[in-house]
């Protein structure tokens, strides 16, 4: 069976996504409706606001954000996510193996669409 194009965008989110939100996070708190408005923008990074909120609880608990309250004159009180020392340390880790991550994939993608 051959996988389709959400499947494969799936499997490449699972391993990417967390990293994402951190970026997002590097210039400043954001809160969670802002982060999941950016990440579905195109709709390949997320397709839906669903996963968010679950992964923003996970990187709370491994200590990679911190979060606080804050009011809205918009409506209700609003939870900002910050990123910690460790989230920058992972971010940057990440990106160390990141780019010859994708230096590699694309090397070989491009390879195998050569002629032959």
């Amino acid at each position: 069976m051959v996988p389709g194009e959400e499947s494969i965008l799936s499997n490449l989110r699972r391993g990417a996504l967390e990293y994402c939100v951190l970026a997002l996070l590097q210039s400043g708190s954001r809160y969670g409706l802002d982060i999941a408005r950016t990440l579905t923008r195109d709709g390949i990074l997320m397709s839906g606001e669903g996963t968010l909120y679950p992964l923003l609880a996970r990187l709370r608990k491994s200590g990679l954000v911190q979060t606080t309250w804050q009011e809205s004159t918009a409506g209700p009180p609003r939870r900002y996510y910050v990123l910690t020392d460790d989230g920058e340390h992972a971010l940057a880790a990440f990106t160390r193996a990141w780019h010859p991550f994708r230096d590699a994939v694309d090397a070989t993608l491009e390879q195998e669409a050569g002629p032959t």
